[in-house]
């Protein structure tokens, strides 16, 4: 098996990286590895990749960039590239140093745009009482957006529960990006409107089947959850920046606001750093910080 397929055969089948994921970084050394080839005059063996040099790495990031790549998308391909370097350490036991120094271009920190709690509560009130719809597709939709914003889940996640969930149990067990599980506690107005939604459902709702479903049963379509939020924002007035996405958000930033715990915010969010958390939430370096500062045994 050639470098490069036994890389990306380790992050499907060890690192159990999502599909998409893996295509990402396949896509990226691949034309890596073209480079090389041209650029080394021979295959890119492990050996050859643990004899580059800093200015053989820039020379590809260079011609990405005059290809038209963005600062985002030469970020990307340099961390691409130290993951396939942190692997050969680790099964090849070929290391290089240059490479690890390697700085990608800055990018600028995008904070999250969150709803306001009156919107949340709006959107999933008026969800819950469209006159449009029918009374078990409203309590579905209020449901839906219940668990986005009262328990922080991801609209992918929210669909893939099933009816093994029922009924709504007062801890959670979410799987979530990269297959990784944790266990999120549902307020009772949640777990209620959850209920609600699972009474009046006209389908049968088995273990194995998805929890919520389409208005002819099958499981339900996330884009019909993004075409309801783009039209309650209409309806209510809110900005093209109120998503499904915003709800999850809001429930994140409502919680530190309210002094939740940074560290209990990433377990709940199912952040693998809590870096990624800080940015989610709007968290400014300060109090990071103080976060630090009063959790570190050593400060």
């Amino acid at each position: 098996m050639d470098t490069l397929a036994a890389f990306t055969a380790y992050l499907s089948d060890e690192r159990r990286m999502a599909e998409k994921t893996v295509e990402a970084y396949r896509s990226d050394l691949a034309g890596f590895f073209g480079f090389l080839r041209v650029h080394l005059g021979e295959e890119p063996t492990p050996k050859a990749l643990g004899g580059l040099r800093a200015r053989d790495i820039r020379a590809h990031l260079a011609q990405r960039r005059r290809d038209g790549l963005s600062d985002a998308s030469i970020a990307r391909l340099l961390s691409s590239i130290k993951a396939l370097y942190r692997w050969l350490g680790r099964a090849h036991d070929i290391h290089n140093a240059e490479v690890a120094y390697l700085q990608g271009p800055k990018r600028p920190q995008r904070l999250p745009r969150p709803v306001s709690i009156e919107a949340a509560k709006d959107l999933i009130e008026e969800a819950e009482t469209d006159p449009d719809a029918e009374p078990w597709i409203n309590a579905r939709d209020a449901a839906v957006l219940s668990l986005l914003y009262g328990a922080g889940l991801r609209i992918s996640e929210a669909l893939s529960l099933t009816g093994a969930d029922l009924p709504a149990p007062e801890r959670l067990r979410v799987r979530g990006k990269g297959g990784k599980v944790r266990i999120v506690p549902l307020i009772p107005a949640v777990r209620e409107a959850i209920d609600a939604y699972a009474g009046l459902c006209p389908y049968a709702l088995t273990k194995s089947g998805a929890l919520f479903r389409g208005a002819k049963g099958g499981a339900l379509n996330p884009r019909i959850i993004q075409g309801l939020v783009q039209k309650l924002r209409g309806v209510l007035g809110l900005p093209d920046t109120a998503t499904p996405h915003a709800l999850r958000h809001a429930f994140a930033t409502h919680l530190l606001a309210a002094g939740a715990d940074l560290r209990a915010i990433q377990t709940l969010l199912g952040h693998a750093s809590l870096s990624t958390t800080q940015v989610y939430t709007g968290v400014d370096a300060s109090r990071l910080r103080e976060v630090h500062a009063a959790a570190h045994p050593r400060a």
